[in-house]
């Protein structure tokens, strides 16, 4: 299917539905996100509205402690005390920037992967804006091809979808 056909009814499929729930909603968006940029890995999270954790709801497993968070239903990364995330992870969430990398360790803000995570050959992090607020994030990794422009516009059109329903269920 094409990407823009796959994206639309994404949206139909989230928006329209009245019993749809968060983490169903991030799995949609997870497998379509994959698709459209064939990339093998993908996380999506939300920012939490009491304390602003990075929430992942929906990802694909790259270390051995993949399972834990999955069993627990969320993989939580603390806002720092200085409100930002820092490493390459927390980059779109601390800047509002869009971005993709084909050295993801050259990048300034890279602070290496925890023992036992999966090599990351390419990075590609939107953050998931609603009226001018940073409400989650949308994070993808190697894919079969290299990242470029339109990957990045793909993915910016599925973080607006989710946003409205991060903003309807969460905020």
């Amino acid at each position: 299917m094409e990407p823009e056909k796959e994206i639309k009814k994404l949206e139909e499929n989230i928006l329209s539905s009245r019993s749809i729930n968060l983490k169903e909603a991030s799995d949609q968006v997870l497998e379509v996100c994959r698709r459209v940029t064939l990339s093998e890995h993908c996380y999506v999270a939300y920012l939490d509205p009491v304390n602003k954790d990075s929430v992942g709801i929906s990802f694909s497993h790259m270390t051995g402690d993949c399972q834990d968070y999955a069993d627990m239903g969320e993989a939580r990364f603390p806002v720092r005390k200085d409100g930002s995330y820092g490493g390459l992870l927390g980059y779109s969430l601390d800047t509002g920037i869009s971005f993709y990398l084909e050295d993801p360790a050259s990048h300034p803000a890279a602070h290496g992967l925890p023992t036992g995570h999966v090599p990351v050959e390419q990075f590609l992090s939107v953050p998931v804006i609603n009226n001018g607020e940073i409400l989650g994030q949308i994070v993808l990794g190697n894919p079969e091809k290299d990242y470029n422009k339109r990957d990045l516009e793909l993915v910016n059109a599925i973080a607006g979808i989710y946003g409205e329903i991060l903003r309807e269920l969460i905020h």
